[in-house]
């Protein structure tokens, strides 16, 4: 079986797993502080607060930004739902708007026509690795007094052109960027997530919050050589990460630039060898943006069916996902309305697939894909 992707790990994370719970400091302690500095210095933000997946990331992001109870937040429902219930977690309202059909991102043009005097944020998605537009995104939130938060779960390590330079997606160019590190993604710590922002005072609200609201972090406290009484000043949430899943992910971030390049080399030969096949719609990379290609996701000829190319694919041996989700089509959000057309991302959830990519594949891998994929579409 072609799986969708592979983990890139081996016994370094083994031995860096073991290091920490052989310490006996296993929770959120000095292997978190390192991984928050080193993510910190590889994108080029600020400053880095690490968290226990990204949906508490975009979470706490959405609290430190003063969203609240009937507040409207520019959004894509074509995300994953954690995308939306981020939103809902803090009682406001998704606004969806629709995507561009060839980048599977929030359509710039659409978000002005969206704002209302309720609206209080843009939250973007880097869908799938791609960055979207975010210069005019950002310049539209600047211009309407509205925060800008980016969904990076997927775009760790993707580029973007900015003012004529290349940088890395999370230093950020809006309030706050939100990461992933589920095993979906190009690197991985089991579970857990990351903020990085250029706002002191926002880094210091998310380190509140992500433990309890406790006054004093575990490290101030053991550190000391007087006793400390802490205290609880806010209501806040158990969303740590351990000092297990850090240990791994320094170890990742190391290994993040030639598993980027292996992934870019992959999908680039994806690009040249299904262009072969008729009628099918190939993902498009933007003069402004660099992928990880976190996703290879194809959209299907006309006449062939999703699950029916999905099925025939698996029957081969080769493991496919289908297109993005819309949240708006799931019963928790059925009884909210949208007066929005959604119809790009409507079609893009029942039209696209999603191939393997990964870095371990070998060329025979690769052709194995394409060509059960040609077949499956009749070609």
């Amino acid at each position: 079986m072609i799986p969708i992707i592979k983990p890139v790990m081996d016994e370094r994370e083994v031995e860096a797993a073991r290091r920490v719970i052989l310490s006996g400091w296993i929770t959120q302690g000095p292997e978190v502080a390192a991984f928050e500095r080193e993510f910190a210095a590889f994108t080029g933000a600020e400053l880095a607060v690490a968290v226990s997946n990204c949906t508490t990331a975009l979470h706490l992001a959405l609290l430190a930004a003063g969203i609240s109870q009937g507040d409207e937040v520019i959004t894509v429902s074509h995300s994953y739902i954690a995308t939306a219930n981020s939103i809902r977690y803090c009682g406001a309202i998704p606004v969806f708007v629709d995507i561009e059909p060839e980048t599977f991102n929030i359509d710039p043009t659409l978000i002005e026509a969206a704002i209302t005097p309720r609206t209080r944020a843009i939250l973007c998605v880097h869908q799938m690795g791609m960055p979207c537009d975010l210069g005019r995104i950002v310049e539209l939130g600047r211009r309407h007094g509205l925060v800008v938060i980016e969904d990076a779960a997927c775009a760790i390590a993707s580029e973007i052109l900015i003012d004529g330079e290349w940088e890395k997606i999370g230093r950020p160019r809006g309030d706050v960027a939100c990461f992933s590190f589920h095993p979906r993604k190009i690197m991985s710590t089991g579970d857990g997530g990351m903020l990085t922002t250029s706002k002191p005072e926002w880094a210091a609200k998310f380190r509140l919050l992500r433990q309890h609201g406790m006054s004093v972090p575990d490290t101030v406290r053991h550190g000391s050589p007087q006793v400390i009484f802490e205290d609880h000043p806010v209501v806040g949430y158990n969303y740590r990460m351990t000092d297990i899943q850090a240990a791994v992910g320094r170890e990742q971030l190391k290994r993040l630039p030639v598993i980027v390049q292996a992934r870019r080399q992959r999908a680039s030969r994806y690009l040249e060898q299904l262009a072969a096949i008729p009628g099918l719609g190939l993902p498009v990379q933007p003069s402004y943006a660099r992928s990880n290609w976190q996703s290879f996701c194809v959209r299907l000829p006309d006449g062939c069916h999703q699950r029916q190319v999905m099925q025939a694919m698996l029957d081969e041996e080769v493991s496919t996902r289908r297109g993005i989700m819309c949240a708006h089509r799931e019963k928790a959000y059925s009884g909210m309305r949208h007066l929005h057309s959604l119809a790009r991302s409507e079609e893009a959830q029942n039209r696209t697939v999603i191939l393997p990519l990964y870095p371990q594949m070998t060329d025979t891998d690769q052709d194995r894909v394409v060509d059960a994929l040609a077949r499956a579409c009749g070609r």
